[in-house]
């Protein structure tokens, strides 16, 4: 098995979180939430035209869900991402967090830019607003994806749509839980926050697994598989 894309997503996934996260932490009062959204969007952006052709680019294991169910990509594949995308996830952040105690007077205990709700939401949703959220969110990400990397999709296009739209995913979503869409992006995050980061982290693996899998699902409706359809996509 060709390793190059699992490297491609531990370190697409890693500077996915080192980018987003990093902003949200180091520069979110500076930036605001648009700052930190467009972080996240030209960041996936950037990742989709250098490691697409290679990995796909999924960089999240609830894209990663939704190949899969598409039957788009083969169960070792899959299984081979979402450990490359955890471990990277947590790199990522293990970087942010190095990065952080060396800036003075930065709080990162129970923060990180981990996910939440309740008292750790800006509105203060609560754990059923923030599931429906993110799967909503999450259910949108993972269409794109799924759509922009369809072989009737324009070629050479499919890193706009996706970067804009987890831009606008993020607009939404950062004053409601902070925005996870991605388990990996919320792993990471949650270990070096932890405190109720780590009691809260289950929704913002499950939920984005279940909006995945929505997306699959309603991807096939409206672009049926192909016979005998390629097992590999790629941005």
């Amino acid at each position: 098995m060709d390793r190059r894309p699992i490297i491609c997503e531990f370190l697409g996934t890693a500077l996915l979180v080192l980018m987003g996260v990093g902003a949200a932490v180091l520069a979110g009062a500076w930036i605001g939430n648009l700052g930190v959204a467009l972080a996240f969007g030209f960041a996936l952006l950037a990742l989709a035209y250098s490691l697409g052709p290679i990995s796909g680019c999924h960089v999240n294991p609830a894209v990663t869900l939704g190949f899969l169910l598409a039957k788009r990509i083969d169960v070792r594949t899959a299984v081979s991402y979402w450990v490359a995308q955890f471990l990277g996830g947590i790199a990522g952040a293990a970087l942010v967090f190095w990065l952080a105690k060396n800036v003075p007077g930065l709080r990162t205990h129970g923060k990180m830019g981990s996910n939440g709700w309740g008292a750790r939401s800006e509105v203060h949703i609560d754990m059923g607003g923030a599931f429906l959220a993110e799967v909503l969110l999450t259910f949108l990400l993972v269409f794109v994806v799924l759509s922009a990397t369809h072989k009737l999709a324009l070629t050479g296009f499919a890193g706009l749509p996706i970067g804009f739209s987890l831009a606008v995913i993020h607009l939404i979503g950062i004053p409601l839980t902070g925005t996870s869409v991605n388990p990996a992006r919320s792993l990471g995050p949650a270990i070096f926050a932890g405190g109720a980061a780590l009691s809260q982290l289950w929704l913002f693996i499950v939920a984005p697994l279940v909006g995945g899998a929505i997306a699959a699902g309603a991807h096939m409706l409206t672009h049926p598989p192909a016979p005998n359809a390629v097992a590999a996509d790629q941005a």
